[in-house]
């Protein structure tokens, strides 16, 4: 079976998410090609060292450029912040090599503008790591949005919501600083990404944006900590979305509600292997949101799980990140999200950042 050397920007957090994700997904999946990791890049030659020793990469770095362009690196996992997406992706795309990006996309409208125009010049597989969209029980709400199942869709609700700066005592760190780590920078993505893959793509919005705890121990916030925006889709839609970092008692608030003529779907990542449907049929006596349970009739759970309700997790859903993107490579054909649905979402929220200056609304074709 084939191989290909993975090279990760980045050993953190998510770094490490990718790492293990690489390292297990040829034991989950039958992939045709293979993942080798080939080679992991830190901001130290020591906390390369150690992340290349904890997670099996082969060689470490701390130079990005050394990473890509190694001739045994063939594609290229960024999960590094935001403000170093678009040189690297730029770099590995120039080499004709294969990147996945983590979101967002690059640190502004206009990184992110770029970054598309150099994928689709070298037109080389590209990838964006929206990952919560891809939990089973979401892939199967689109699949049943898409076949029909609840009818014309009539209206959506979404947020994503946690509490992680909740207290007022917690203290300033970069999360604090710089709008590409506020609520809008660093959650909104993900479920503007879910919104347009569950309803398509969103043309005005109307956005509230506030900074509520200005202060921290330890300095100044210079971002903001939650958001509310109005949105109309495309298709006529009407939409409401809410984020937050201060959402006391939420830790994984990625939830939506999609109400149709013929019935409703229900979702939230907290329980993240249920699913809720209503459906608008037989006695009203009778009806009621009925509990699914995802299991192995569901899209990409049978390969972690032959049991019903047994669940998939949170390192699962990078494991099948990476199903999609290894697929891609060797398919030569994109699979969603491509670096254009990541700028997608960029345009949306930099229409929603317009919005809530001019107190109007706001067209996202402007962006």
């Amino acid at each position: 079976m084939p191989e290909i050397g993975i090279g990760i920007v980045g050993g953190g957090y998510m770094g490490k998410a990718h790492s293990v994700a690489m390292s297990a997904v040829g034991a989950v999946f039958d992939n045709a090609l293979r993942p080798r990791l080939e080679m992991i890049c830190a901001s130290s030659p020591e906390s390369a060292e150690r992340y290349r020793a904890a997670y099996g990469f082969r060689r470490a770095t701390d130079d990005w450029r050394a990473l890509v362009n190694d001739t045994a690196v063939e594609a290229v996992v960024i999960a590094s912040p935001q403000s170093t997406h678009r040189q690297i992706a730029e770099a590995a795309l120039a080499l004709g090599k294969p990147v996945l990006c983590e979101k967002p996309l690059g640190a502004s409208l206009e990184d992110s503008r770029a970054m598309v125009a150099a994928a689709e010049a070298s037109g080389t597989v590209n990838m964006v790591g929206f990952n919560y969209i891809r939990t089973p029980a979401s892939q199967f709400a689109r699949q049943m949005i898409a076949d029909g199942a609840i009818g014309d869709i009539t209206w959506f609700r979404g947020e994503h919501t946690e509490d992680f700066y909740a207290d007022p005592e917690a203290p300033a760190t970069w999360r604090t600083t710089g709008m590409a780590n506020g609520t809008i920078g660093d959650l909104a993505p993900h479920m503007v990404n879910g919104a347009l893959a569950l309803v398509g793509p969103i043309v005005q919005v109307m956005a509230d944006v506030e900074t509520v705890h200005h202060t921290r121990p330890g300095g100044a916030v210079t971002n903001d900590d939650h958001a509310q925006m109005m949105c109309r889709f495309e298709n006529g839609v009407m939409g409401n979305l809410y984020f937050s970092r201060i959402a006391t008692g939420r830790k994984m608030g990625y939830a939506y509600e999609i109400s149709g003529t013929k019935g409703a779907i229900r979702f939230d990542q907290e329980d993240q292997n249920a699913l809720w449907l209503y459906r608008r049929e037989g006695p009203e006596a009778q009806r009621g949101f009925t509990k699914i349970l995802t299991g192995p009739a569901h899209p990409d759970y049978e390969p972690f799980c032959q049991g019903p309700g047994h669940g998939t997790g949170y390192q699962d859903q990078i494991i099948i990140e990476a199903k999609d993107f290894l697929t891609a490579i060797h398919s030569g054909r994109n699979i969603w999200p491509t670096f254009r649905d990541g700028h997608e979402v960029n345009r949306v929220l930099a229409a929603a950042l317009a919005s809530a200056d001019s107190r109007g609304w706001q067209d996202v074709g402007a962006f």
